[in-house]
């Protein structure tokens, strides 16, 4: 009998059916009312049931439906993944039987009640999340559990283990493989597409995983898909990286720390981004990448995911704490993060600023310039042969001699490029000064919000073009920003937010928020 699992008392079978709902990262089946095992069993909605056939076997947490055009009674319906997961033709027969609560949500239970946690309770409680033996339910607990009793860095050094370990490890073939890590709230901040190319440029192997937004208005993968595919395999990562020494790919194929996509899934929604939790989560990413050595960058700022030196300085240590304990070379940089970087916030408007810098065009946002210079220039500094201090200059003069654009291009066309299209959405309005003065203040947040309202990253060509930033003189009516939206519904929703509240601070030119020197 599989572990976990009760069988039926009948071993009645059901017929299978692929219910169309994308239920995102959570196993979810279907039984009519009026299905006869439905009432033998007992079976309870929000209940976890195991469906089984030929040998194969999942998890899935129990829908009770009343209409039979969704599920008949004589039919269980398994959403997307869960059907997927199960790998059988519809219409098969299938056994459902209870499933019993997943053994780790005794740590659970244990971390609740604030008790620490050791390797194998994280190593328990990551390997049933993969086997989705939690509910959201369940994950919800854990991470609110670990969120209001914190972890420690012992802990959180025994989760990223946990979940470095669940899924699978890229080897590049290189005992020198370099990554960069942003740990966002910083709209427009593209400055991993120019970083590649630069570094790949010098010869490091930079081979480059990224999410796509999921509360943010553009990830690095959702602008990458502007200009190239990003949903690659790991077999043709690894043909692009020998090809060009870099790859912008979207992480989600290469199962890397899957037990971290689950987990996130459930933080988004519920508004947690715990200090732990989000350590474990980039740096298990990071080294089942197959990164050796890492950059990681962290904004602050007034609107900034960290808003005080004291919160920086921490979470710096603990990131060097973690790396040094799992073998990974790890540097910190904590940059001005007061408003966003580049001018554009959208994956089009992005991509587009991404290129006029590789063109060393003069329209080029310089703030998007000078970041990717300094962080370039720190990871350029891995490389044994290139001295401390020297890595800013090389990586500038890789930038300026066009080495970079051209490499661009290289790894474009080996991740087969798409055609060039920078035209915004068509629906377009100014937001305006209210009056006189200096911009003295933008709120990532709230330009944010407004850039997805307006339909970024769902709607490639929308979002939200800056026209003014910080220091900037401005009169009445001169435009601060424009709004980009393909749909009239979305541009009413964005443009009538804005008009609530502009993001934007005018005062006087003592007021401006004082910059954070990057060090």
């Amino acid at each position: 009998m599989p572990k976990h699992t009760k069988q039926t008392t009948n071993g009645a079978q059901l017929k299978l059916r692929r219910v169309a709902i994308d239920t995102y990262h959570e196993n979810v089946a279907f039984l009519n009312r009026n299905c006869e095992l439905y009432r033998a069993e007992g079976f309870q909605a929000l209940s976890k049931v195991a469906v089984m056939a030929n040998g194969k076997r999942i998890i899935a947490v129990l829908n009770i439906v009343d209409d039979d055009h969704i599920v008949p009674p004589q039919e269980v319906g398994l959403a997307e993944q869960a059907f997927d997961q199960l790998g059988l033709p519809e219409g098969g027969l299938v056994h459902i039987a209870h499933a019993e609560p997943p053994a780790s949500m005794e740590a659970v239970r244990r971390k609740i009640a604030g008790e620490r946690l050791e390797l194998d309770d994280f190593r328990e409680i990551t390997q049933d999340i993969i086997a989705n033996r939690y509910s959201k339910m369940e994950l919800a607990a854990f991470l609110v559990s670990s969120m209001h009793s914190g972890l420690d860095r012992e802990e959180i050094y025994s989760l990223t283990r946990a979940m470095t370990e669940t899924g699978e490890r890229l080897n590049w073939g290189s005992g020198l493989v370099v990554d960069k890590h942003c740990i966002g709230g910083i709209p427009g901040n593209r400055t991993s597409m120019l970083i590649v190319p630069i570094v790949a440029s010098h010869g490091l192997l930079m081979p480059k995983t990224s999410s796509r937004a999921i509360t943010s208005p553009a990830g690095t993968a959702d602008t990458m898909a502007i200009l190239a595919e990003v949903d690659l395999s790991p077999e043709a990562m690894h043909a692009v990286v020998s090809k060009t020494h870099g790859c912008l790919a979207w992480g989600g194929k290469a199962r890397l720390a899957p037990a971290d996509d689950i987990l996130i899934s459930v933080e988004r929604p519920l508004g947690i981004d715990s200090e732990g939790q989000m350590v474990a989560s980039i740096l298990s990413k990071k080294i089942a990448a197959g990164a050796t050595h890492l950059l990681i960058d962290i904004p602050l700022g007034p609107s900034a995911k960290v808003r005080h030196i004291q919160q920086a300085l921490h979470l710096r240590k603990l990131f060097e704490y973690i790396g040094d304990r799992l073998g990974l070379r790890l540097e910190v940089m904590i940059t001005d993060g007061r408003q966003p970087i580049g001018r554009g916030i959208g994956p089009m408007l992005e991509a587009h600023d991404v290129m006029l810098v590789l063109e060393n065009h003069p329209e080029a946002p310089a703030d998007l310039r000078q970041k990717t210079l300094n962080l370039a220039g720190r990871i350029l500094e891995f490389d044994p042969d290139v001295r401390g201090g020297q890595g800013y200059a090389l990586a500038r003069d890789i930038l300026d001699s066009g080495r970079a654009k051209h490499k661009m291009a290289e790894i474009i066309e080996a991740q087969g490029g798409k055609p060039l299209d920078f035209t915004p959405a068509p629906l377009h309005e100014e937001i305006c000064a209210a009056n006189d003065g200096v911009v003295t203040s933008i709120d990532n947040y709230q330009l944010a919000r407004i850039a997805r309202m307006a339909g970024a990253p769902m709607v490639a060509r929308a979002g939200v073009e800056l026209l003014k930033k910080i220091g900037d003189k401005v009169e009445q009516g001169e435009g601060l920003y424009r709004i980009y939206a393909e749909y009239p519904a979305d541009f009413s929703f964005a443009t009538n937010v804005a008009r609530e509240n502009a993001g934007y601070t005018i005062g006087r030119e003592q007021d401006i928020v004082k910059p954070y020197m990057e060090f």
